[in-house]
């Protein structure tokens, strides 16, 4: 097991490695976009919809702006990057050349994508702080919280990678799956009012579960109490994505 963890790191070190070579034009989009939204929805239709949940509209949806952050930067880690180097540029033929296999490499996968859900929605978290847009009270939950909610999304884009037959076909998971993940998450408005079934597939999405964890942590109210139900559904949704992706893609990456 010490052995299979140093190599799995090795996989994570090497995608390191390679990101911040191009980190500004990296992290640059990652960090603009849910600012781009403050601005847009929280200063401009903000004016028009002065109150929500008695909070101003920008800081209602700066929680869920600030964790979708993990959302994106997962689900496009796994599908597109992942495809990527497995299908065109032979990265992991290569690495599966050393002692590395594919059980290595998916574990190394996780540990990245976990890192960077964290980083990125706790570095979003404190960008839009400087709006005046959350409170730091439970800051130190953001990078957990992320980092689950990307270990969650990121797995679908693996089960995603599995069964596409080309590149283009991630437009339609993006189209059907992640969009509406997006919007209908209670990023932007509360669910409760939202027809029964769109009440349980938002209960189905483990973005909703984040943003619900990271909106009561960034409105200064104790998260404890609704901690059990969220991140038990968040966990077990890891546990669950994570098997269907290990068994859909360990073949690919053995033959």
């Amino acid at each position: 097991m010490p052995e299979t963890l140093q190599l799995s790191l090795n996989v994570t070190s090497r995608h390191w490695e390679i990101y911040k070579k191009d980190f500004f034009a990296n992290i640059l989009p990652t960090i603009l976009e849910p600012i781009f939204f403050l601005l847009a929805l929280g200063v401009g239709l903000g004016a028009y919809v002065t109150e929500m949940n008695g909070l101003s509209y920008i800081q209602f949806i700066a929680p869920g702006l600030a964790m979708s952050t993990a959302l994106f930067t997962a689900f496009f880690e796994t599908s597109y990057n992942f495809y990527i180097r497995l299908t065109f540029e032979g990265i992991f033929k290569a690495i599966m050349t050393s002692p590395i296999g594919p059980r290595e490499i998916l574990i190394g996968e996780m540990i990245w994508v976990g890192i960077k859900g964290a980083v990125m929605s706790t570095g979003v978290t404190l960008v839009l702080s400087a709006f005046g847009a959350v409170e730091l009270q439970y800051l130190f939950i953001i990078p957990f919280i992320g980092a689950i909610v990307a270990l969650a999304c990121g797995a679908i884009g693996l089960i995603a990678t599995a069964m596409v037959r080309n590149i283009n076909q991630f437009q339609t998971v993006y189209t059907l799956l992640i969009a509406p993940m997006f919007f209908f998450s209670g990023i932007f408005y509360p669910i409760q009012n939202l027809p029964e079934w769109a009440k349980l597939l938002a209960h189905a999405s483990p973005l909703y579960h984040g943003v619900a964890l990271s909106q009561t942590a960034l409105w200064g109210n104790s998260p404890w109490q609704t901690m059990p139900y969220h991140l038990g559904m968040l966990v077990g949704m890891v546990l669950v994505c994570w098997a269907i992706a290990y068994r859909k893609i360990y073949p690919k990456l053995s033959l």
